[in-house]
C-alpha cells in the first residue's frame, strides 16, 4: 500500500476520531497485520510491539493457541453472547481460573463476570465490599491507576485527568505508596516501605484521623501507569497483616499485573499473601475483552443484579482466556518471564551505568520501567536528578523510528515502559534492547545538539 494511502488513513483518523485518542499521537501508523511480538504497517514496515495491548496480549498477536480457540467456538456454533447464562465453555473457564488461585482460595472463591473492561471490574469490587461491610470510604494509593470511569478515576492518582471533573466517587482517601526512588517521606535508604506501613497502621488506629474505618483498601502491587513502581514485598505482607487484623477487605488490582506478567500467575503471590478481592482483566481474556472479580465467599452478600453488564457473557473471550491459561502452564511461560526479565534488567542496569540520563531501572517480571532524568538539572531531596519527560518522549519517538513501540508513564511521563508478550524469545529481547540503546543515544545526542 502506498505512503499516500497510509497518510489518508491517518488524516481520516485525526479528523474523525475523538480528541481523547491517545496512542495514535505517539505511534502514527496504520497496522495491516500482526504476529507474535511484531506488527506490520500498511507500508510493510515491521515494529517490535512492547506495548502488547497495554499488557493484554500475553502470548503476543494472533498466537495459534488463541486463534484456534476462537475458530473452535465459531465451528461449534457456541453462542457468542449469553449474558450470565451458563455454557460448558464458561464453566470450563471458571474451573481453570479457580485452579490457578492460591490453595486458600481455589475451593471457596466466588467469581463475578463483569463488563469487558478492568474499570468495570474495579467498580464491581467496590460495590462488593461496600455491600459486605456497610462502609463508605475507600483507601487508595498515590500514583495508582484503576481506570477512567468516574469512580475509578476518583481512586487513581493522576490529577490531570480528573481535576476538571465534578461529582467523582466521594470518600476516597490516598495513602503514600512505597516509591523508594522518590520516597514520599523524603527519606529513602530502605526506609520508605517501613514508614508507609507505619503511617497506614497509625491512620487506621487514630481516633482523630478524620477517616472512618474504610470498606476496603485497593492497590496495584506494581503500579503500571504510575511508572512501573513495584511494592516492597515485606510492605505487602505488612499491609495484609494490618488489614486482616482490622477486618478491612484488601483489594488487589491485577488488571495489568495478573496472568503471569510479573512471573507469577498473580503478582501478590510474590509476597505469599492472599487478598480478599482480586480484579482481573486484560490478559485474562486471552487478548479479547474480559473482566472478572474473584473474591472470598464471605463477601458474597450483594443481591441479584447488584452488578451487571451486557457483555459479561463473551464466549470468545472465555475460549481465548481458557486456551491462554492452559498454554501458559503447559509451556511453562512463567519461567520464560523470569528468564527474559533477568535479561532485560541486566542490560538495562548496564545502560544505567553508561548514561546519566537513566535514573532508575525497576520492575517485576516483564513489567519494566526506566525512569529518565535530567543530569544537567537540579536534584530532589534524596539527591536524585528530576524527571525529564521531554527526553523520555524523545527516546520513545526514536524507538518508534527504529522499529520499537514502547509507552511512557509515571510522573511527568518520564518512565519508558516495557510490556512485551510473555513468550518473547531471548533473540527478540536482545533486538529490543539493541534498538532501545540506539534510541537513547540518538535522543541524548539530539538534546545536546539543540541545547
Amino acid at each position: 500500500m502506498s505512503v499516500e494511502v497510509q497518510s489518508d488513513y491517518l488524516k481520516l483518523q485525526n479528523e474523525k476520531e475523538s480528541n481523547a485518542r491517545s496512542y495514535p499521537r505517539h505511534f502514527p501508523l496504520v497496522i495491516s497485520k500482526a504476529k507474535g511480538i511484531t506488527v506490520t504497517d500498511t507500508e510493510g514496515r515491521d515494529y517490535y510491539d512492547c506495548l502488547a495491548g497495554a499488557g493484554t496480549l500475553a502470548l503476543g498477536h494472533n498466537h495459534e493457541t488463541v486463534t484456534d480457540a476462537i475458530r473452535g467456538v465459531l465451528d461449534q456454533q457456541i453462542p457468542l453472547h449469553t449474558l450470565d447464562l451458563a455454557t460448558p465453555l464458561k464453566l470450563a473457564f471458571m474451573q481453570e481460573l479457580l485452579s490457578i488461585l492460591p490453595n486458600e482460595l481455589k475451593d471457596t472463591a466466588k467469581i463475578q463476570f463483569c463488563g469487558p473492561t478492568g474499570a468495570d471490574a474495579v467498580e464491581a469490587a467496590i460495590k462488593l465490599v461496600k455491600n459486605a461491610t456497610g462502609g463508605k470510604s475507600i483507601l487508595a494509593f498515590q500514583g495508582s491507576y484503576h481506570g477512567s470511569t468516574q469512580a475509578t478515576m476518583a481512586m487513581s492518582g493522576n490529577l490531570s485527568k480528573k481535576q476538571h471533573l465534578q461529582s467523582l466517587l466521594p470518600d476516597v482517601h490516598f495513602l503514600p505508596f512505597p516509591y523508594e526512588y522518590r520516597c514520599p517521606f523524603g527519606m529513602g535508604e530502605g526506609m520508605t516501605a517501613k514508614l508507609s506501613a507505619q503511617y497506614i497502621e497509625n491512620l487506621l488506629d487514630d481516633c482523630e484521623s478524620g477517616i472512618a474505618l474504610p470498606c476496603g483498601i485497593i492497590l496495584e502491587t506494581v503500579q503500571g501507569e504510575g511508572g512501573v513502581i513495584p511494592a516492597d514485598i515485606e510492605w505487602l505482607r505488612q499491609l495484609r497483616r494490618i488489614t486482616s487484623e482490622r477486618g478491612i477487605p484488601l483489594i488487589i488490582d491485577e488488571v495489568q499485573t495478573g496472568i503471569g506478567r510479573t512471573g507469577r500467575m498473580f503478582s501478590f503471590e510474590h509476597a505469599g499473601i492472599v487478598p480478599d478481592v482480586i480484579i482481573c482483566s486484560k490478559a485474562v481474556g486471552g487478548s479479547l475483552p474480559m473482566a472478572v472479580v474473584i473474591y472470598k465467599e464471605e463477601l458474597d452478600q450483594w443481591q441479584p443484579g447488584a452488578h451487571t453488564g451486557t457483555f459479561r457473557g463473551n464466549q470468545l473471550g472465555m475460549a481465548a482466556g481458557l486456551a491462554t491459561l492452559r498454554h501458559m502452564q503447559e509451556q511453562n511461560i512463567l519461567q520464560n518471564v523470569q528468564l527474559r526479565s533477568e535479561q532485560f534488567m541486566h542490560r538495562l542496569e548496564q545502560l544505567k551505568g553508561q548514561y546519566a540520563e537513566i535514573g532508575d531501572v525497576r520492575g517485576r517480571g516483564l513489567m519494566i520501567g526506566v525512569e529518565i532524568v535530567n543530569p544537567a538539572g537540579s536534584k530532589d531531596r534524596l539527591g536524585h536528578y528530576l524527571q525529564n519527560g521531554a527526553l523520555a518522549a524523545s527516546i520513545q519517538h526514536e524507538c518508534f523510528n527504529n522499529g520499537l513501540i514502547v509507552e511512557v508513564g509515571g510522573r511527568h511521563s518520564a518512565v519508558i515502559r516495557f510490556l512485551p508478550p510473555l513468550n518473547i524469545t531471548e533473540q527478540e529481547t536482545a533486538a529490543v534492547l539493541g534498538i532501545f540503546e540506539k534510541s537513547v543515544q540518538a535522543a541524548i545526542a539530539l538534546t545536546t545538539a539543540t541545547a
